[in-house]
């Protein structure tokens, strides 16, 4: 089935993820093997989907991600991401509380603000990461020059922040001009003068997409790409400098068609009065849209691969096109405002050309109500909703499901203790059960995870697996072991491992599952090598393993016993301990709760690995969503949650380091 069919939408923005990855094949030839690269994702991606662009550019390399506040950060985060956020505007005391919770990197202009950050890094017993920014003659953030050194030398008094990245920004980037050649020597002398006072800051970064392009010799530990990452050139005189393609469309489709009279005015304003017998066709897109009010009557628009003008002014919901010259046109045509079709194309710097404005802001408005349908080779990949950032319920069924729960509590509330605890788990069955079996609650839950080294005599196979061997060095040992409390519901259960999400979807589906476990993609791992069960545990007895096998899900390990069929449906303390390995260059690992859980301890514990700088991102959903953190340092790191405290499912941490 082809897009068009797929379409649902009366008007939507394509983002080619292709193409995208072809702008990325360009930016890391241009800043060559050694230079790190921040994708720039602020202002939703230049309105291409900050999510979707951040994930496709780590996927292509990307070191960093670069937002323009903290809430920005955040909205990262909660998707699911764990690389660098830099927040490129200076950051304000009213964010410090988001960036520690959630691991962001802020850009530091101030000194009142870094003592902040301080006070409260040391108050959440953490090493916080920042980067300085230095003004070197932007004239908008930063530290001035004057006062930069002495502001990085008390930073660096700070025990608990770490000057991870020192920049500045170019305030003409997009030609050649004496002015950033000033701004280059000033930025130079700042850190010749850090270094003389022995001060070594690891990243050191100004160059934006024009930088980029025209002055190769800058590029230094990092680069900033934004807007050539997109598709488009910062300015004409950059277009020879890189071969580029444009990542965004925007498209709309015909939703009626007449047959106008000479002499009948169109639009408010009566600015488009009919000469002849003209056909005009209606358009759901208005400036509410981000189709600019300007583009009124000096606008086109592609319909079967032709150009047609805007008739009239453009309203906030629709605009209208004299489609005189294609006698064809009909309702459901697809209509392109941006982008090509049949051989035509409209670009962001035409349409801003248009309206005296930027390629940039163009970006950024055209489309803001559409979702965004991401393509690779030219088939959609993804849909992401315009109302992206708002949880909708999956189920038609949701709203009567919590309407008859609230009802029903009010009508029982402080009747009895036992009632009320009745009503507390009838609503965590309704909100988190399936249909077709009972929820399972769990317990005291503990994830104990251990990383350690492997020995000289671990880890090496013996006959047909010496083809899939890699050396044990480039690995951690992973020992997990994790214990809760549950009803056991069936005398013989399997403990999957899952090779993708949709092996991890089919044991979750499987009643008889007790707990699944997902191989890192991309680290050459073979289940029935390099995951072990090493004991299963049930109320401190051991659980025999019965047998493993591979299948279409994945692979299974069986484990049971007759003597469980006494315990059934009884609450019970259940203890798997898992054996794997991960790749030392993958420098994360999540865990994560997908049943409500009451009490909760997660630790991680790394000693003797030289893993450095340990980072936990909690994301924690109850009414206690912040756990109490005890760290020993170069030791482990461990979350805690009390006894009597529920965390809902989907909650989790992630554990980032360096090595």
């Amino acid at each position: 089935m082809s897009l068009k069919e797929k379409q649902k939408y009366r008007s939507w923005v394509e983002v080619d993820l292709g193409n995208f990855a072809a702008n990325w094949a360009e930016m890391k030839r241009l800043a060559g093997s050694d230079v790190k690269i921040l994708q720039v994702v602020k202002a939703d991606a230049y309105g291409h989907g900050a999510i979707e662009i951040s994930n496709a550019a780590l996927k292509n390399g990307a070191s960093f991600l670069g937002v323009a506040n903290a809430d920005e950060g955040v909205q990262l985060r909660v998707s699911g991401i764990a690389a660098p956020i830099l927040i490129l505007s200076p950051a304000t005391g009213s964010e410090i509380d988001q960036i520690i919770k959630y691991d962001l990197t802020p850009s530091v202009s101030d000194l009142g603000f870094a003592r902040e950050f301080q006070r409260k890094a040391r108050r959440a017993g953490i090493r916080a990461p920042l980067h300085v920014e230095v003004d070197t003659g932007m004239g908008r953030g930063g530290t001035l020059q004057a006062e930069a050194c002495q502001a990085i030398r008390e930073i660096t008094s700070f025990p608990n922040l770490s000057l991870e990245g020192i920049f500045t920004h170019f305030a003409e980037s997009e030609i050649l001009s004496y002015y950033n050649d000033l701004q280059w020597r000033a930025f130079r002398e700042v850190l010749g003068q850090l270094e003389a006072d022995a001060v070594r800051i690891p990243i050191r970064h100004i160059s934006n997409s024009g930088a980029i392009l025209n002055y190769p010799d800058y590029h230094l530990d990092m680069v900033r790409p934004g807007i050539m990452s997109y598709g488009v050139y910062p300015s004409p005189e950059t277009r020879g400098k890189a071969s580029l393609v444009p990542v965004m469309s925007f498209k709309t489709r015909v939703v009626l068609v007449k047959e106008f009279p000479e002499g009948y005015s169109i639009g408010y304003g009566r600015t488009f009065i009919t000469r002849q017998p003209t056909r005009i066709a209606t358009i759901p897109v208005g400036y509410g849209d981000g189709f600019g009010w300007l583009l009124s009557n000096q606008g086109e628009a592609l319909i079967r691969g032709k150009r047609v003008p805007i008739a009239g002014r453009i309203s906030m919901d629709m605009c209208t096109l004299d489609i005189s010259s294609i006698p064809g046109c009909a309702v459901g045509d697809e209509v392109v405002l941006m982008g090509e079709q049949g051989g035509e194309r409209i670009t962001a710097d035409e349409v801003a050309a248009r309206v005296h404005s930027i390629s940039y802001e163009i970006l950024c408005a055209l489309g803001k109500r559409a979702p965004r349908v991401f393509l690779y080779k030219g088939q959609a990949d993804r849909v992401e909703p315009s109302l992206r950032r708002i949880f909708i319920p999956d189920e038609e069924k949701s709203i009567a499901r919590i309407d008859s729960i609230i009802r029903h509590c009010f009508q029982t509330r402080a009747r009895n203790q036992e009632l009320g605890d009745a009503i507390y788990y009838e609503m965590f069955e309704t909100l988190f059960g399936k249909e077709d079996r009972q929820l399972e609650l769990r317990n005291d839950f503990r994830y104990r995870i251990r990383v350690s080294e492997f020995s000289p005599e671990e880890g090496v196979p013996d006959g047909d697996a010496m083809q899939h061997h890699v050396p044990v060095r480039d690995y951690f040992k992973v020992t997990t072991h994790v214990e809760y409390t549950k009803a056991i519901r069936n005398p013989v259960f399997l403990i999957g491992c899952a090779r993708g999400n949709e092996q991890l979807a089919a044991f979750f589906e499987d009643k008889r599952c007790e707990y699944r476990w997902l191989l890192n993609p991309g680290e050459n791992l073979v289940p029935e090598l390099d995951f072990r069960v090493n004991r299963v545990r049930i109320d401190g007895e051991e659980v025999p393993l019965l047998r493993t096998e591979n299948t279409e899900r994945g692979y299974e390990v069986w484990c049971g016993s007759e003597e469980l069929k006494k315990k059934l449906n009884r609450q019970v303390r259940v203890e798997i301990e898992i054996e794997t390995k991960q790749r030392k260059s993958n420098r994360l690992f999540s865990a994560y709760l997908v049943y409500p859980t009451r009490g909760m301890e997660i630790s991680f514990q790394y000693g003797g690995t030289g893993i450095k700088n340990l980072r936990d991102i909690g994301f924690f959903a109850g009414k206690h969503p912040y756990p109490e953190t005890t760290r020993e340092e170069g030791e482990s790191v461990t979350l805690r949650l009390g006894d009597d405290a529920w965390i809902f499912p989907t909650s989790g941490v992630t554990f980032i380091w360096d090595i």
